[in-house]
């Protein structure tokens, strides 16, 4: 499968297992929703979340499509995941989270807003390798 192809394959899947990796070198699995944008994937998260800590000390994730609940149901894939802060691509990452999630992804911002927690979101930029 061509890299692209991959891509346009793992940017079908609703949720994937962001599999980050703690210092002692456990994997820790959270399902989060994903979208493409050129090469990369953008995902969201609370900035002071366990996985966000976990991306700070180690970029290096793995990655496959499963439900809402976490059940991978996806081949496994390599990768590396930074927080990104340059405004530009942030405002990019949030568009196209939005035309793949629409009307839920309207919702969850404006819960957020609602919330106050808003302001607490990091970006979560990922680069997918390849198969693992």
């Amino acid at each position: 499968m061509t890299d692209a192809a991959m891509l346009r394959t793992l940017d079908g899947e609703r949720y994937v297992s962001l599999v980050t990796f703690r210092k002692t070198g456990r994997e820790v699995a959270t399902p989060v929703w994903w979208a493409l944008d050129g090469d990369r994937f953008y995902a969201f998260s609370e900035a002071d979340a366990g996985k966000m800590k976990r991306l700070r000390n180690s970029p290096r994730v793995k990655l496959a499509g499963c439900n809402v609940r976490g059940k991978v149901h996806g081949a496994w894939h390599a990768g590396r995941a930074l927080e990104v802060t340059d405004p530009a691509v942030v405002a990019r990452a949030y568009a196209a989270l939005r035309a793949k999630y629409g009307w839920q992804m309207r919702l969850t911002d404006f819960a957020s807003r609602l919330a106050g927690r808003i302001g607490n979101r990091a970006v979560i930029e990922i680069e997918v390798e390849g198969p693992e």
